[in-house]
């Protein structure tokens, strides 16, 4: 079973903290250092509002219901990874399936799950995976439609070079194969899970990572009042 292209070539990059070569792959905006694991932006044209994503195709393995209700769960520990292991997110995405298809009348056919502790390939949580999930999630969304998305694991951030960002940074979350393929920032999972939603569609995103409250890129601001 084919879950996505073969290999393709790779640019290098250099790391802005520790000046190691890392290997970028063809449409990468980010990659993860795996010596000092900082995150570099590859180029410094700032953010790219093109198709950053592939085009939709079918799960394998997943038939993939298309009911009202759909959710993405998405659980990573990093197990066997350079990258620090995690114990709840596996958990995390159990307890959303429960209540989910136990309380809120989520088919188990529109929840797709995405773990480091699936045996197939294609339920991975790797880049490409997730991207997919992202946009099957979506896919021809109409009003009354309720959507989750779910994600649990690490969280980095990856300087700004637009000049949008009020903090100068970017908020990106880590796929299985970061160190690999670099994380998934947060303008391309605003243009995945956002931007397609049309009127009357609910969608709930569910994401525990680090610096993780703007991670989908919206345009508001939430302030809190200190209160003596």
């Amino acid at each position: 079973m084919n879950c996505g292209s073969g290999p393709a070539p790779a640019t290098m990059v250099r790391c802005r903290q520790c000046s190691a070569s890392v290997a970028a792959p063809p449409g990468a905006r980010a990659v993860q250092c795996m010596q000092c694991c900082c995150v570099t932006r590859v180029g410094g044209g700032g953010r790219q509002h093109g198709a950053m994503v592939p085009a939709m195709r079918p799960i394998p393995g997943f038939g993939g219901g298309r009911g009202k209700k759909r959710a993405v769960l998405v659980g990573i520990k990093y197990t066997n990874t350079r990258a620090c292991e995690l114990r709840g997110p596996i958990n995390d995405v159990k307890c959303m399936r429960y209540l989910l298809t136990e309380h809120f009348g989520f088919a188990n056919d529109c929840v797709l799950i995405l773990t480091d502790e699936e045996r197939d390939p294609c339920r991975q949580p790797t880049k490409n995976n997730i991207r997919m999930a992202m946009h099957w999630l979506v896919q021809g969304c109409s009003s009354g439609d309720s959507l989750v998305f779910q994600f649990s694991g690490a969280g980095v951030q990856v300087p700004d070079c637009s000049g949008e960002e009020r903090d100068g940074m970017d908020e990106a979350i880590c796929p299985l194969d970061s160190f690999q393929q670099g994380p998934i920032l947060d303008d391309e999972i605003n243009q995945a899970i956002v931007r397609p939603l049309v009127h009357g569609v609910k969608l709930h995103a569910i994401v525990d990572a680090c610096h993780s409250a703007t991670v989908l890129d919206l345009p508001y601001q939430c302030t809190f009042s200190k209160q003596s």
